[in-house]
């Protein structure tokens, strides 16, 4: 009777012990309160190589390079650059005519792309950054014991993860946009003027409507 009572106690400290153990696992060791999971920026160059006409390119080449706009859905943050061996001013006029409809700017100088041009050929490069956390959400610390007073592993993962999607252009997240003073002060005045200059709510009285129109 009384080894079957130390072998049911020994049983139960064993069991008490693995217990307090598994429920250290998994504790946190960030002590600082900055989050482990930050957004990463990502670049894919996309090529769309298109044949020239002297020095100019062609209504069917312009259609194609237009198309092509449209299906990568060419938007804000995106950067256009061309790839011209004759370096042709009236072609990058043209692909600048065409990029300017969905607001954008050709910049100066193409990344290197794999491949070469073709004679008779340019090449259209389109530029594309998009940001993500990596690693979110994360549940891996399961104790509720924090022994070291850090922040878990899922901490700042909302934040982050939601300003990597709502950011326009996700290069700004790895330097931000350079501006001049005087933008700033205009876009701020602007904004100040139209809230002191707008009537407010309510002050132009109530518009009188008969509940019986319509009936």
């Amino acid at each position: 009777m009384r080894n079957d009572l130390t072998r049911k106690t020994a049983v139960a400290l064993a069991l008490s012990l693995s217990l307090g153990l598994g429920a250290c696992g998994g504790m946190p060791e960030n002590r600082s309160l900055y989050s482990t999971k930050q957004p990463v920026v990502e670049r894919t160059n996309y090529t769309f190589d298109v044949a020239t006409s002297g020095d100019s390119l062609p209504v069917s080449e312009q259609r194609r390079l237009d198309g092509w706009f449209e299906t990568m859905d060419l938007r804000y943050g995106d950067r256009i650059a061309i790839d011209d061996p004759t370096n042709s001013p009236g072609v990058k006029a043209t692909v600048a005519s065409l990029a300017g409809r969905y607001g954008i700017i050709v910049a100066d100088g193409a990344p290197p792309t794999e491949g070469y041009v073709n004679p008779g050929q340019v090449r259209v490069v389109i530029s594309r950054t998009t940001a993500s956390v990596p690693g979110c959400p994360d549940w891996s610390a399961k104790s509720d014991i924090n022994y070291n007073n850090g922040t878990y592993p899922n901490y700042g993962c909302a934040v982050n993860s939601n300003m990597a999607a709502m950011v326009a252009n996700p290069e700004d997240l790895v330097r931000g946009q350079q501006g001049s003073g005087e933008t700033v002060i205009l876009s701020s005045n602007k904004a100040i003027d139209s809230y002191r200059e707008k009537p407010a709510t309510g002050s132009q009285g109530l518009s009188k409507v008969s509940s019986t129109e319509g009936n």
